[in-house]
């Protein structure tokens, strides 16, 4: 049994016990949580598709840890104009486990 959600903006494809790493939720360490926002889910080889969302379908989730990615440089350069600029950033993620998925 799996399921494509809508977390954070993003689709994920979920099945149970499966952990994943999600863009920053709001929430603390071992809290559980709800996402009501499925797509599409496949029971068996039987798949039902949402308009958008299926009414009624649940992915319960419990939030692990929450941390930082890799860093990400951003360089920009003109050449011969002696322009230069660096920057970088490192993404807030938190990683989850998916505990239920219901239909």
């Amino acid at each position: 049994m799996y399921a494509i959600v809508n977390i954070a903006g993003q689709q994920f494809k979920v099945a149970k016990d499966q952990h994943l790493f999600v863009h920053r939720l709001q929430g603390d360490e071992g809290a559980s949580i709800e996402f009501d926002n499925v797509l599409l889910a496949d029971d068996g080889g039987k798949i039902k598709v949402g308009t958008p969302a299926l009414k009624g379908a649940v992915v319960s989730a419990k939030i692990l840890s929450h941390l930082k990615g890799d860093k990400v440089i951003v360089f920009k350069k003109k050449r011969r104009k002696g322009y230069k600029k660096k920057n970088g950033h490192r993404q807030q993620f938190t990683k989850i486990q998916i505990t239920g998925i219901k239909l």
